[in-house]
């Protein structure tokens, strides 16, 4: 009597073990595909991010087109419909002034280099 106690309390012990066992391998194994899911989206994301910024970019870039179109159009009709622009235009393009005129040129300010020094 006591062999077949001890005999179903080891074959029971070792049933825990391998169900413990058979549980992990399951685990590892869904932990596995789980990783494998994320690795495969992993590029996808990355272009997908990639491409957001590009159109971001292609966005700004369309609106300094709008802008500089918007100030062309608005040139190309006061050029064609009023002659003291043109006029405005032209003596200014060719630095020339009207008698008494006093003209004030403000030109962009440079850069001040003497702060950088050349390592040779």
């Amino acid at each position: 009597m006591s062999d077949s106690v001890y005999g179903d309390f080891k074959d029971r012990q070792q049933e825990g073990v391998w169900h413990y066992l058979n549980k992990a391998v399951k685990g590892l194994i869904a932990l596995a595909v789980v990783v494998l899911i994320i690795c495969a989206f992993i590029p996808e994301l990355k272009r997908e991010r990639e491409e957001t910024a590009r159109l971001d970019q292609l966005k700004l870039d369309i609106q300094k087109q709008a802008a500089i179109h918007t100030r062309r159009a608005r040139d190309v009709d006061l050029l064609q419909h009023d002659p003291g622009y043109m006029e405005t235009v032209a003596r200014d393009r060719l630095d020339l002034m009207k008698p008494g005129e006093t003209i004030y040129r403000i030109e962009p300010r440079q850069p001040d280099t003497s702060e950088y020094k050349l390592i040779h």
